[in-house]
């Protein structure tokens, strides 16, 4: 199939979702069936975040790799088996943190553990409300998730390949696979805040430091220190943070970073160095309310992408197996 035509399809497909798949979510969808959903899976969050940060950006990351391949569908949480080899052994997604994981699971036998909701609440409702959860308990915004995913019934790594963001990415690039799921530039510029948490592993970033010369866009005094915490054969299992700033912190200090050279990937730097994206840049780094704003905004509408019905999906028993 050529790429126009795939390019085609896939807009029809979103544009078909967008009529019947949206329309199914609500904010309400479990009012009867399960009523004290969020409080429960809230609780399992907290708990959670109690003993570990990390399940925060684990638990965001996970949900931005699940619904940009196939939908918000959970199909990310999908172990390997047999013959298929799941998204999670994709390359792309080895480096997703067991604690976005484990929050999931965690939540979703709590909530199966009550008679009135069991085998009645889709692992991927679950992963939409939990990352809302470890966003505010962040200090980040609130928002209100629509529920009524189902899961969905393939997972395989095959599917993973081009339709995640890369480190190297350009703002064409970037708005290119953030439109093939019906986003804007700048919800991809809010989504991107995203990185004021979280960390990352050397090998994703250091062709920008060790390039000669060093990469002009990176703040100088900022590259001597990513030279430091990642010398050239530094240990794979390395990671630093990605908003050198306040990394525990939900905030608009990403954007200020970005102002002072000290966006982590090419694909971060580049929405300050790209004229077309710096005004929304400089906007959010001046003020956190719109950010907030289109952040919350963003996130609403990439848990519509996607997403599955009774007639492609299921309500999974067990968030590992299909």
């Amino acid at each position: 199939m050529g790429q126009i035509n795939r390019v085609l399809v896939l807009s029809l497909s979103l544009t078909l979702c967008f009529y019947t798949c949206f329309a199914q979510l609500s904010p309400n969808h479990y009012a009867s069936t399960c009523p004290n959903l969020q409080s429960i899976v809230k609780g399992v969050v907290q708990k959670k975040f109690q003993q570990t940060f990390v399940t925060v950006p684990a638990t965001l990351r996970l949900f931005f790799h699940d619904c940009f391949v196939q939908g918000c569908g959970a199909s990310v949480m999908v172990a390997s088996s047999g013959n298929n080899k799941a998204e999670k052994d994709h390359p792309d997604n080895l480096s997703l943190a067991g604690d976005g994981f484990d929050t999931v699971i965690k939540a979703k036998a709590a909530v199966d553990a009550v008679p009135q909701c069991r085998n009645k609440v889709s692992c991927a409702d679950i992963l939409a409300l939990a990352t809302r959860d470890v966003v505010v308990l962040a200090g980040g915004p609130s928002y209100t998730v629509e529920l009524g995913r189902f899961d969905g019934l393939v997972s395989r790594a095959s599917d993973v390949n081009g339709r995640l963001p890369e480190p190297n990415f350009n703002l064409n690039q970037l708005n290119s696979l953030f439109a093939s799921q019906g986003l804007t530039q700048t919800d991809m510029i809010a989504l991107s805040g995203a990185h004021t948490l979280g960390f990352s592993h050397c090998n994703r970033f250091s062709n920008r430091i060790y390039s000669t010369p060093v990469d002009p866009t990176l703040n100088r005094n900022y590259a001597t220190q990513l030279q430091q915490m990642c010398p050239k054969n530094v240990n794979p299992q390395i990671a630093i943070n990605m908003d050198p700033t306040t990394p525990r912190t939900f905030d608009n200090i990403y954007y200020k970073n970005l102002q002072q050279g000290k966006g982590l990937f090419t694909s971060d730097q580049i929405l300050f160095t790209d004229q077309r994206s710096k005004a929304t840049v400089n906007s959010f780094a001046s003020n956190s309310n719109p950010f907030n704003a289109n952040f919350a905004a963003a996130m609403i509408k990439l848990g519509r992408v996607g997403v599955k019905t009774a007639r492609n999906g299921k309500i999974r028993t067990d968030c590992s197996v299909l």
